[in-house]
């Protein structure tokens, strides 16, 4: 495993102008695990008033394939290739946190689970569900 994982996952996540556009962090950051955590903000909702599935789905991607990231070589990039979503409650909340997790980490690919928490008033409520298939590409820096 490279030593220097949270500096790379970091600075990775530094140059992802969706991330900042969503005002996302990462709230937590482990080998194989990452919390990325969003604020509510009314410009992120649907007609209902419920932050929009894109980004509900954006924060978990990204937690997923950091949770992944956090795993492969030192000199590797990551890319998603595939997840599935499964929407289980309405999001609302004062804010969301979507937490990775590596399931199995292969050579080529990594499988990761994910889940989206809304948090507010009362109990946290899961709002998402997600399984994602990450691709390591090998000797191909992340930039």
């Amino acid at each position: 495993m490279d030593p220097d994982f949270e500096a790379r996952v970091r600075d990775s996540f530094a140059r992802q102008p969706m991330m900042a556009t969503l005002g996302a962090q990462i709230t937590h950051l482990a080998p194989g695990e990452c919390d990325i955590t969003l604020a509510y903000r009314a410009d992120l909702t649907q007609q209902h008033g419920f932050v929009h599935a894109g980004a509900i789905s954006a924060i978990v991607d990204s937690a997923g394939g950091y949770a992944g990231y956090s795993v492969m070589p030192a000199g590797s990039s990551v890319l998603t290739v595939e997840f599935k979503l499964n929407l289980l409650a309405p999001a609302r909340g004062a804010r969301f946190v979507a937490r990775g997790r590596v399931v199995k980490a292969g050579r080529t690919l990594v499988v990761t689970r994910g889940e989206v928490v809304a948090e507010g008033d009362g109990e946290p409520v899961t709002v998402a569900v997600m399984q994602q298939t990450l691709i390591v590409l090998h000797e191909t820096a992340d930039r």
